[in-house]
C-alpha cells in the first residue's frame, strides 16, 4: 500500500463509476469481480506524523458506491457470520450501492450501536472481511469488500446529514441496572437494558466516559467527538453516567445491591493492568507502560502543549516494545509528541505481528523504524534516566502454543541503541480490584472473570463481559459480549 493524493482517488472512483453505469444491469458476478477496490483517502504521511488529526479521511460518495458495487450479494452471506454482533452486511451494502446511505445506516443500527467507532478501529480483516466470497474468489484478503470502510461511510453520513432520534425506550419497569465501566461492552449493556425500560446507571472511574475508546485509542485513529456523540445518545435515552466513581473502592459490588437497590450489575471494567518484561532498567525515568503513555496523550491531551499541563517526557529517541495495535498507536503517538526517531522492536517477523496490516503500513509511512527478530535484553540508564537499550537478535524456531514460530535467541548477538524513552506495549491483564473486593466472584489464573455464554458470573444477578472476561480484545467483540449479557439481564428482570 502506497499513499495516493485524495484527489487522485476521487478522480479514479468517478471514472470507475462511469464505467460501471455503462455495464448491463443487473451486474453479473464477473462484472463485480472486475470493479477496482477503493483505497481509503488519507493525510500525506509526513504531514500527519506531526499532527493529531484523523489519518484516514473517509470514502468519497463515489468511492462508497463503487466499493459497494463490488459486493456479490451472496445468498449465504458468510460476512454476517464473521460479525460478532450480526450486522446484516449485504443489505446495508446494497443500500449504499443504490445511493441510499439513510437506509444503510438504519440497517446497521438494528444490531450495532457504535458504527462510526467500529468502522474505524475494528479488525474487519480478521472478522467480517475474512470470509468474504469476493476476497476468496480473487485469492486475496486485500481484495475483499471493504466492509469496515463502508460502515464508517454510512455512520459519518448519518452524523453529518442524518436526523436519527435516540432509540425508543420501553415504559419504566421499576428495575435498576448498574453498569461498571463505560467502554464498548458497558455502553452496549447500558443501551440495551435502558431500551427495555430499566433505570440504568453507568459508573466510570475516570473523569471522562468512554473507557478504552477515549484513553487507549489515539485521536488520529478515533476522534473523541465521535465517542462523545455516542455517549450523548445514551444520555438522551435516560442513562445516568457517574464519573470519577471507582467501583471496588467508592462502592463494592455487593453494596450496589444492598445499599443502592440495584437489581442487576454488569461488570465491564476492561483489562487495564499493564504487563512489563521484568528486565533490568524498567524502573528508570523515561520507561512507560503503553497504557500510561497513551492515557497521558489521549485522555489528558499531553500533545496540546499550549493548554494541557500533563507531565510527559519530551523524548527525542523512543523505543517501543511490542507488535500489536497498541504498540503501533504508541509509536505513532511518540512521533506526534515530537520524537525525532521511533524504534519499534518486535521479536518475531512482520508476518507474525498481531497489529492490523493497515496500522503497520501507516506506521512505516510515517517514519517508524522497525527492528524485527529483535527484543530488549535490558534498559540502560545514567543518573536514574534512560540512555539506551540493549537488544538481542532472534531467529524463528518451532511453533509455540499460539501456533506462531517461537523466537530463539542468537547467542552473542547483543547490540545497543541510544534511547531516551521506552514504551512497553506487550499487553494488559485484568485489574484485580473488583476480584479482591468481591467475595465469591470466580476468576481464572489471569484474573479474568469467568462467565457462561450469556455473561453470567458465579454470583447471582452479576454479569460481566468485554476485556475483563476476554482479555484485551476488539471493540466489536466486547460489544457482542455486552449484547448477550444485556439480553440475559433483561430476561432475568422479566421474571
Amino acid at each position: 500500500m502506497s499513499w495516493q493524493p485524495p484527489e487522485s482517488l476521487l478522480a479514479a472512483a468517478e471514472a470507475e463509476w462511469a464505467r460501471i453505469q455503462a455495464l448491463p444491469t443487473p451486474l453479473r458476478p464477473r462484472d463485480r469481480m472486475g470493479i477496482a477496490a477503493q483505497e481509503m483517502p488519507s493525510q500525506e504521511p509526513l504531514a500527519r506524523a506531526r499532527n493529531m488529526r484523523e489519518v484516514a479521511l473517509g470514502y468519497y460518495a463515489e468511492q462508497a458506491r463503487v466499493e459497494a458495487a463490488r459486493c456479490l450479494q451472496c445468498k449465504n452471506a458468510p460476512c454476517v457470520s464473521g460479525c460478532p454482533v450480526g450486522v446484516q452486511i449485504p443489505q446495508f451494502i446494497a443500500a449504499l450501492a443504490a445511493g441510499d446511505p439513510a437506509k444503510a445506516i438504519a440497517i446497521i443500527k438494528e444490531t450495532s450501536l457504535l458504527p462510526a467507532v467500529c468502522g474505524r478501529v475494528c479488525p474487519q480483516e480478521t472478522q467480517c472481511q475474512a470470509p468474504c466470497t469476493l476476497g476468496k474468489s480473487l485469492k486475496s484478503l486485500d481484495k475483499a469488500v471493504a466492509i469496515g470502510r463502508l460502515e464508517r461511510y454510512a455512520a459519518d453520513w448519518d452524523r453529518k446529514f442524518g436526523q436519527a432520534a435516540p432509540p425508543q425506550v420501553a415504559p419504566e419497569t421499576g428495575k435498576k441496572v448498574a453498569v461498571v465501566g463505560s467502554g464498548p461492552a458497558g455502553i452496549t449493556v447500558a443501551a440495551d437494558t435502558r431500551r427495555a425500560g430499566h433505570t440504568v446507571v453507568l459508573f466510570e472511574a475516570f473523569h471522562k466516559a468512554g473507557g478504552v475508546l477515549v484513553y487507549g485509542i489515539p485521536e488520529f485513529r478515533l476522534p473523541k467527538a465521535i465517542v462523545r456523540a455516542e455517549l450523548d445518545a445514551l444520555k438522551q435515552m435516560g442513562v445516568e453516567i457517574r464519573l470519577n466513581f471507582l467501583v471496588g473502592r467508592a462502592r463494592k459490588i455487593h453494596d450496589l445491591f444492598e445499599k443502592d437497590g440495584f437489581d442487576a450489575v454488569f461488570i465491564g471494567s476492561g483489562a487495564g493492568l499493564p504487563k512489563f518484561m521484568n528486565i533490568e532498567g524498567e524502573h528508570l525515568v523515561g520507561v512507560y507502560s503503553a497504557n500510561e503513555y497513551l492515557t497521558r496523550s489521549n485522555l489528558m491531551r499531553a500533545y496540546d502543549l499550549e493548554h494541557a499541563m500533563t507531565p510527559i517526557h519530551a523524548a527525542q529517541r523512543v523505543a517501543v516494545l511490542g507488535g500489536g495495535n497498541v504498540a503501533m498507536d504508541s509509536a505513532r503517538t511518540a512521533l506526534r509528541l515530537g520524537a525525532q526517531e521511533v524504534h519499534l522492536i518486535y521479536r518475531r517477523t512482520e508476518a507474525e505481528m498481531p497489529a492490523r496490516v493497515e496500522e503497520v503500513a501507516h506506521a512505516k509511512e510515517e517514519g517508524v523504524q522497525f527492528h524485527l527478530l529483535q527484543n530488549a535484553k535490558r534498559i540502560l540508564g545514567d543518573d536514574g534516566r534512560v540512555t539506551g537499550i540493549e537488544c538481542l537478535r532472534y531467529e524463528l524456531g518451532e511453533p509455540d502454543a499460539s501456533g506462531r514460530r517461537r523466537p530463539v535467541v542468537i547467542p552473542g548477538s547483543e547490540f545497543q541503541i541510544p534511547i531516551d524513552a521506552v514504551i512497553v506495549a506487550i499487553g494488559n491483564e485484568s485489574n484485580p480490584l473488583i476480584k479482591q473486593t468481591t467475595p465469591g466472584l470466580e476468576t481464572d489464573k489471569n484474573g479474568r472473570i469467568i462467565t457462561d455464554e450469556n455473561g453470567r458470573t458465579s454470583l447471582p444477578k452479576v454479569f460481566a463481559g468485554g476485556d475483563i472476561v476476554l482479555g484485551a480484545a476488539t471493540v466489536i467483540l466486547a460489544m457482542g459480549e455486552g449484547r448477550r449479557a444485556a439480553a440475559a439481564i433483561n430476561d432475568m428482570l422479566k421474571a
